[in-house]
């Protein structure tokens, strides 16, 4: 959770020079430290009454004092409205509390006679009392949040402020005097009175702050529906109501903000185009986009996009955006944005950064696909630095010469990033204390990370951490894109007798029209001659891909695809060029290097978007399958030749680096793919990819290709890989769903299958064929089978069951017993450790387990020692020991207490 500021830090903020308010602050906080009797009480002479005047009278004279807070740098200015915002909110409250009618005057139980008899002593109450009135931290507006939620916290605040009063009194000799009616009523009357009347000062206090300063009144903006929009420009009209642009930046300083000004760059930084076409530019082309925005905690499910359904919409993005960036929470932790491939979130960041490079902020944006993986997080801002501006650039000298300016990190692609290393989950986390870190040097940083919406659940998100989700476009977002690449390209197709995509046209491919880069692909597609136009019939997205890619390659897309398996294969969307060259020249022989509209180099070589590089693998893998089934109907001829087997070295060479399943698009773009195939050639197929699968974990004495060679990986990792990948081609090309029995001579075999999947594919292997495959175990006849592709069961959970000897059921009901050990549903702790122990001693080990055991240790006074030998047995498998030491750090487990344990055991 963020740290919004307290009363007491106001003051500081302020700089406050009202002796009483700072000596009374001063003593409180002492008292919490030390005591009531070592921080001075004693000798200390406000009472209560006093404060309230102090309060209520500084109060009004920050009123008159509001325009000096406009000036400093940014983030001066931010936490100088935050703490006027707290001043608002406490001088409100007591202003109302000296109104209030209670049975006594504020004078009155000050100096009623003293404590009584037996009661804490007068100056330790008052000690407690303004702890709980001006130490506490106080709600803050944030744009992610209405109003209404905001005043609703302001009020609760008040209600545990008029709580502390109530026990205040409760103490004094005032009490003593008060008639029986008047003690039972004295609570009510605090809680009904103050509060209510604080409320409508607050809301007056407010609005002043709101009309004073824009950064209120931007965060107000945020619930107002605006008109369409494009290239962000809302966000620079309103920073620019906050402050003018910088002018007089230090050399560097200006280098960086140049590299940022891309508003003047086509949508798609390749090549340009074949046919004329024109691709609208960032600035014009940006269509504003729809987002839904949460703030996430312990149940939230921000990877299922059922759950985002249920989150709120935001009425206006560019204004969430500029109050968020004023906001404390910007320089205290990152914004997630997430998003399907093609929902525009790395364009997002290209054109917020230019946005921003001409305000009081300085973008910096991170490619995390063309930075080292496992790098720290200054690693990564100072490579991509120097990729960008082409010299080598420490991070606190840029920091330092900002002179003011807010630093702001847009950091591209986590999604990547996890898929290039096994350790990242915890990035957010570790870009959280870099910004912790800088703030404590005096550089404060704000941060926003993009990532894809499917490997939300694969990142440990911090409690309240905020995030965005971007929606697919609406009819009346396509009707403005598809007006904007009207007026771009009417005249260049006209030209050629064509026309424009019309939106109907367009609407009619149904969710292919709602991402914006799918429907820049569909205009890409129907310039080339109208097609789209002629034939409105849906044309799947594999096709879309296939012909833009023929279209646009230059030559065969072959040594594309060739490119995309290799940077597949690494985990990476950019590789050095000549690596690639040298993977593309061992599988298609030597050429030219790959190149075409959809291939840039920037820092290496990579696709314009993943999803290209993504189609091209799945493209290639269904080339060398139907290339199997080519030379085996071509050996049938020749006995001899088809007596030494079927020639699978193409197929095995595409598919035994990586499984499909660790790329969702990529398994996708296979099914569409083989869907095409003719009914003759899927059915020929399925028996081929059936007799290898039974073979694949045979070795062959010789094999082409053995010079393509990516990423050198073990045996058993390619074994793995390239029996995932088999067993999903024959469910693809199947089309049905496929018995276990029909693959595999039994289930002995799925079960080593599984095992060794599991062991050797990885995480994201692993956790995408989960993904991928629906398995259901059935008993028919008195025997036991899986049937996979059936839609139904839970996941790769049967899967799990067969291969572990468990029943699907008995797993279900194991996972929901170990969800009930860790939330402690009327269970006393030591029986629920008890129970634990049973179960992981019976075998019960996964996931679930993990979490029970990480939620009773994180427990506030967990008893560790009877616990520890549970997570020693946990980690003693040393064939699952990497897939449960990442659980339990996931599941919100420090790495220290980990390594901890694992010394013990050893």
């Amino acid at each position: 959770m963020i740290e919004t500021l307290s009363y007491a830090d106001a003051l500081r903020v302020l700089g406050c020079k009202d002796s009483r308010l700072t000596k009374v602050v001063r003593f409180a906080s002492a008292a919490e430290r030390t005591g009531w009797a070592l921080a001075g009480g004693a000798g200390l002479g406000t009472s209560l009454a006093d404060l309230r005047d102090a309060v209520v009278r500084y109060g009004g004279e920050l009123a008159g004092r509001l325009p000096e807070l406009r000036d400093g740098d940014r983030f001066t200015r931010t936490r100088r409205l935050a703490a006027a915002h707290a001043v608002v909110v406490v001088s409100a409250y007591f202003e109302a509390l000296g109104e209030s009618a209670l049975p006594f005057t504020l004078e009155r139980l000050d100096h009623g006679g003293g404590g009584r008899s037996t009661a804490v002593p007068v100056a330790e109450r008052f000690a407690a009392l303004v702890s709980r009135l001006l130490l506490e931290r106080l709600p803050a507006p944030e744009p992610h949040r209405t109003h209404a939620e905001t005043r609703a916290d302001v009020e609760r605040a008040y209600l545990r402020m008029s709580e502390a009063v109530a026990g205040y009194a409760g103490g004094m000799a005032v009490w003593d005097e008060l008639s029986v009616e008047e003690q039972l009523m004295l609570p009510r009357l605090l809680a009904e009175g103050p509060p209510a009347r604080a409320v409508r000062l607050y809301d007056e206090g407010y609005r002043a702050l709101a009309l004073d300063s824009h950064e209120f009144g931007v965060r107000d903006l945020v619930t107002e529906e605006q008109p369409p929009g494009t290239g962000l420009s809302r966000v620079a009209w309103l920073l620019a109501e906050l402050a003018p642009p910088r002018l007089g930046d230090a050399p560097v300083v200006h280098r960086v903000r140049m590299a940022a000004s891309g508003l003047d760059r086509p949508l798609l930084a390749g090549d340009e185009p074949p046919g004329d076409v024109v691709l609208p530019l960032l600035g014009e082309g940006y269509v504003r986009p729809r987002c839904r925005v949460a703030a996430l905690a312990r149940d939230s499910a921000p990877a299922d996009p059922g759950w985002w359904a249920d989150q709120r919409l935001l009425p206006d993005v560019e204004a969430f955006l500029a109050g968020h960036l004023t906001s404390l929470r910007a320089t205290q932790e990152p914004l997630l944005v997430l998003g399907e491939p093609g929902s525009g979130k790395s364009t997002l960041t290209e054109v917020l950064a230019a946005r921003l490079a001409r305000s009081e902020f300085l973008p910096v944006r991170v490619e995390l696909s063309r930075v080292p993986p496992d790098a720290p997080v200054t690693e990564q801002i100072e490579s991509s630095l120097r990729a960008v501006l082409g010299e080598e650039l420490r991070w606190p000298g840029l920091a330092e010469a900002a002179g003011g300016a807010l630093p702001v990190l847009l950091i591209d692609g986590l999604d990547e990033l996890l898929q290039g290393s096994r350790t990242r989950y915890d990035y957010l986390e570790r870009v959280r204390e870099f910004q912790a870190a800088e703030a404590a040097l005096g550089r404060p940083v704000a941060a926003v990370v993009t990532s894809r919406t499917v490997v939300a659940d694969r990142i440990r998100c911090p409690e309240g951490l905020v995030a965005l989700q971007l929606q697919p476009f609406d009819d009346d977002q396509v009707r403005q894109w598809l007006d904007i690449w009207d007026q771009t390209n009417r005249a260049p197709l006209a030209r050629r007798d064509l026309k424009p995509l019309p939106a109907d046209v367009a609407l009619a491919q149904g969710e292919l029209a709602r991402r914006p880069l799918l429907l820049m692909l569909l205009a890409l597609y129907d310039a080339a001659g109208n097609a789209l136009q002629r034939e409105p019939a849906p044309i799947g997205r594999a096709r879309l891909y296939e012909t833009l890619i023929g279209h646009h390659t230059d030559g065969e897309p072959l040594r594309q695809a060739a490119a995309a398996l290799a940077l597949f294969a690494r985990g990476r969307q950019v590789a050095p060029e000549e690596e690639l060259a040298r993977d593309v020249a061992a599988l298609c022989g030597e050429g030219g290097p790959p190149g075409g509209f959809f291939l840039v180099r920037r820092g290496g070589l990579g696709f314009l978007h993943a999803t290209f590089g993504e189609f091209l693998v799945a493209w290639l893998t269904v080339y060398a399958l139907r290339d199997l089934d080519r030379r085996h109907r071509l050996a049938a001829a020749e006995p001899l030749a088809l007596g030494q087997g079927v020639d699978d070295d193409l197929l095995h060479a595409v598919t035994s680096f990586s499984c499909l399943a660790e790329r969702g698009p990529a398994v996708g773009f296979t099914l569409e793919l083989l869907d095409d195939l003719p009914p003759a050639v899927r059915a020929r197929c399925l028996t081929l990819l059936t007799g290898l699968l039974r073979e694949s974990l045979h070795g062959r004495r010789r094999r082409a290709f053995t010079a393509f060679e990516p990423v050198r990986h073990t045996v058993t990792r390619r074994l793995a890989a390239y029996s995932a990948n088999l067993t999903l081609l024959a469910l693809g090309v199947a089309g049905r769903p496929v018995a276990v029995s029909r693959l595999l001579p039994g289930l002995e075999e799925w079960a080593s299958l599984t095992h060794l999947w599991k062991g050797h594919l990885g995480r994201e292997g692993w956790t995408g064929l989960v993904a991928a495959l629906s398995a259901r175990r059935v008993v028919e006849g008195g025997g036991e089978d899986v049937v996979l592709g059936s839609g139904e069961g839970d996941g790769m959970g049967d899967v799990v069951a067969v291969a572990t000897g468990r029943a699907p059921r008995q797993r279900r009901l194991l996972d929901l017993l170990l969800r009930s050990l860790a939330e402690g549903r009327d269970l006393p702790y030591h029986e629920r450790v008890a129970l634990l122990g049973e179960l992981l001693r019976a075998g019960a080990a996964s996931p679930a387990a993990h979490r029970a055991l990480a939620a009773l240790w994180t427990r506030e006074g967990a008893d560790r020692a009877a616990l520890r030998p549970l997570l020693r047995l946990l980690l003693s498998d040393p064939t699952e020991r990497a897939a449960t030491w990442e659980d339990l750090l996931r599941a919100g487990m420090r790495e220290e207490d980990l390594w901890e344990a694992d010394q013990g055991a050893d």
